[in-house]
């Protein structure tokens, strides 16, 4: 993890995490998408993307977590999001988070694969006042 907090600067953060198939599998039990493209391996080799695939919403389940980490009691009132490119199960991802220094409350968010910088996750969250 990186972070930059220097007074009355906007935060910056960034944090590395390798999903793996076993990762993908828990996430198709718990929010019922078991579609085969996440947990099928002798499906997914047959796509366009050779192997599986991370559900977009597991990634969002590791920015949450991340936001609640660098957020403590700030509300989650709105969020926008892309998945441009695929994460895929061993492949390490850099997530980064930057507050806007237009809009207060706005962060902006960004997941890519490390080896290639492709962007998989690209978006923005607007968070309330602390709690």
């Amino acid at each position: 993890m990186t972070m930059s907090l220097a007074a009355d600067a906007p935060l910056s953060a960034t944090f590395t995490w390798v999903p793996r198939q076993a990762d993908f599998d828990a996430f198709a039990r718990l929010s019922g998408d078991d579609n085969p493209i996440h947990v099928d391996p002798e499906f997914s080799a047959r796509t366009r993307f050779g192997r599986t695939v991370s559900h977009g919403m597991l990634l969002y389940t590791r920015v949450f977590a991340h936001l609640e980490a660098l957020f403590p009691g700030r509300s989650h009132e709105v969020q926008t999001l892309m998945f441009p490119n695929p994460s895929y199960a061993d492949e390490e991802l850099t997530f980064s988070f930057r507050e806007s220094e237009e809009e207060n409350g706005r962060i902006e968010i960004e997941v890519s694969r490390s080896a290639d910088g492709a962007v998989t996750l690209s978006g923005s969250c607007k968070l309330g006042a602390r709690a």
